[in-house]
């Protein structure tokens, strides 16, 4: 269940012979002022009363006029993926066949192609049969980018050197690109805090648009997937159609992308379908001073937001084992620091929240509805059909600063729901629960983990597994499109009841804690549209700010590893070093297999 390595390659060209459905190398780099027709060969290779990709007439600057960028999978005469990044008013373009990776140690050949046209960016359909670059295309990635080391990244593509750091949905950290000889350029990724080792392009198939793989979007050829958004709204939300929509559904993808509008209030529109998080950066070194020269109360410019925070110095979390106290300051911090990583996790998604004003030391309780007081700019989902005395408002965490908000607000612990809210009967996950009882050791937790292991890569499941930063261990197991919570209800059950049988000294599967002889329960009743597990990242309201963080799977033979090991102080070096080993519950849904 680890990460696959994908193979390294050496960066070296191959002759091109005859025709290729593939774009077309360029023969040489030019500058904005060298070339006042930046898409004329674009344009000269395509007949537009044939194939459905833009004509490059015009287009809008991207959201606060940030550089965005796309990875499209593409699959012509061979498959390979096209890399895109906007500047001088058009997509400059390299093709690269084995895809980019996160993967420091892994280098990639890359083509320098013919410019694109910015209306390229949200492209996702069939290009037709004897037009160039026949085959289906899908918007694998995308999301803003900013070049490093240059105020000019025209001028650095001509002299040979892009370094690029980019904020995407699959894609994070800084990409550099090295022309080798014209058209063969090498893609790498730096070793930085976003660096995955062994990550394959291939292992993440779906679009970030549509939620489609390239077989979909081609069972509907005469269809030019859409999101429903502009490539600029797609930067700061990629939106991707609610789970269970079948192949037929596409032609109505863009009326329920308007009637999603209208079950949210605020910023962007709502929320989208199992959407993907805006591409968005931490604060910086003077954000982070600002916030700590703040007294207890004050305004905090962050995100583009001004919030106002209350009571930070007040203690939420006080001081556990060798471990200080935690404020509302640290917490506050924590979150906006955190944002990039959570916000995929919790976007499109209500959320509840665990809060405890008084910090964890005192009881604390849910709140589901969001306050009158709350900002205007907070969006809000309303379910259909609620009435008075139930909750009528939820918080969708669709934007870093809402997080942020949520905090000073003394949300200690953040709980999303399991369905999306354009879809509240679909999950996206199939929930694993390892509960531990009065009398579960925590090597016993360990050996239910690692059964479960063996047992979901003998089905070949992809899934992710966490700390819960309490005593126990929880696995997310990302499931296609289809399944309603009963059958996901169902499937985690006999899975969890075929590891229990192997060791039935350490499971009871009594519902009452005072009736399970204090055994682990392995509960697979979390798979529930009114039930939620904590976020990955999420505080917990203890001693010592522990947080509900993602492992890999080798950790689990960790001796050192603690279901409280990492806290507030402690997970974002962890990140910066490791990187993110969640993402995989992130990356398209599979069906779930029989069980025997």
């Amino acid at each position: 269940m680890g990460r696959s390595s994908g193979p390294n390659e050496r960066s070296g060209g191959s002759r091109r012979s005859g025709r290729s459905d593939a774009p077309e190398p360029r023969e040489r780099t030019e500058s904005a002022e060298q070339a006042p027709d930046r898409l004329g060969r674009y344009r000269r290779r395509r007949d537009f009363q044939a194939t459905p990709e833009p004509t490059g007439d015009g287009a809008g600057p991207g959201p606060d006029g940030a550089a965005r960028f796309v990875v499209q999978r593409h699959r012509a005469r061979r498959l390979h993926y096209d890399l895109r990044f906007e500047m001088g008013g058009v997509l400059a373009s390299w093709a690269v066949p084995r895809g980019p990776t996160l993967d420091p140690a892994v280098r990639r050949m890359a083509v320098h192609v013919e410019d694109h046209p910015v209306e390229y960016l949200d492209f996702e359909g069939v290009i037709p049969a004897g037009q160039y670059g026949s085959g289906d295309v899908i918007v694998w990635d995308i999301g803003s980018w900013v070049p490093h080391g240059t105020d000019d990244p025209v001028a650095a593509v001509a002299a040979g050197e892009l370094h690029a750091d980019v904020f995407g949905r699959k894609l994070r950290g800084r990409l550099v690109l090295i022309r080798q000889q014209e058209p063969r350029w090498l893609l790498l990724h730096k070793r930085d805090a976003q660096a995955v080792p062994g990550w394959n392009p291939e292992q993440h198939p779906r679009s970030v648009l549509s939620g489609r793989t390239n077989d979909e979007v081609r069972a509907v050829p005469d269809r030019v997937w859409r999101s429903g958004v502009s490539a600029a709204q797609a930067t700061e939300r990629t939106r991707a159609p609610a789970p269970g929509r079948d192949a037929d559904d596409a032609a109505d993808a863009d009326a329920d992308a308007d009637a999603d509008a209208t079950d949210c209030s605020g910023t962007a529109g709502g929320a989208g379908a199992g959407a993907a998080a805006p591409a968005v950066r931490p604060p910086g070194d003077d954000e982070l001073r600002a916030l700590d020269e703040l007294g207890a109360n004050g305004v905090w410019e962050v995100f583009g937001r001004p919030l106002r925070l209350t009571n930070l110095d007040k203690v939420l979390f006080p001081a556990g084992a060798e471990r200080p106290a935690a404020t509302k300051r640290d917490l506050v911090r924590y979150a906006a620091l955190i944002a990039p990583t959570v916000l995929p996790y919790l976007t499109g998604r209500a959320l509840n929240m665990h809060r405890f004003p008084s910090g964890a030391q005192a009881p604390g309780f849910w709140h589901k509805q969001v306050p009158a007081h709350a900002p205007d700019w907070v969006t809000r989902w309303h379910p259909p059909g609620a009435t008075a005395g139930r909750t009528t408002e939820h918080l969708v965490v669709d934007s870093p600063a809402t997080l942020v908000w949520a905090a000073n607000f003394g949300a200690l612990e953040w709980h999303a729901w399991t369905a999306p809210v354009t879809a509240v009967e679909q999950p996206s996950y199939a929930l694993i629960d390892l509960d531990p009882g009065t009398g579960t050791a925590w090597e016993d937790v360990l050996v239910l983990a690692r059964l479960h292991r063996t047992a979901l890569a003998h089905l070949a499941v992809r899934a992710g597994v966490k700390v819960t930063g309490r005593r126990g261990l929880q696995i997310w197991v990302p499931i296609a499109p289809g399944p309603g919570f009963d059958q996901t209800r169902d499937w985690v059950e006999r899975l969890s009841r075929a590891v229990g049988a192997v060791v039935p000294e350490l499971v009871s599967w009594k519902w009452e804690v005072r009736e399970r002889a204090g055994r682990a329960r392995l509960d697979y009743t979390q798979n529930a549209r009114n039930k939620t597990l904590v976020a990955p990242y999420s505080p917990r309201a203890a001693a010592g700010a522990p947080v509900s963080a993602p492992i890999d799977w080798d950790e689990l033979d960790d001796p050192k590893l603690r279901p409280d090991s990492f806290t507030i102080r402690t997970v974002l070096t962890r990140l910066a070093e490791r990187g993110d080993p969640f993402r995989v519950v992130l990356d398209g849904g599979q069906p779930l297999p029989p069980v025997a």
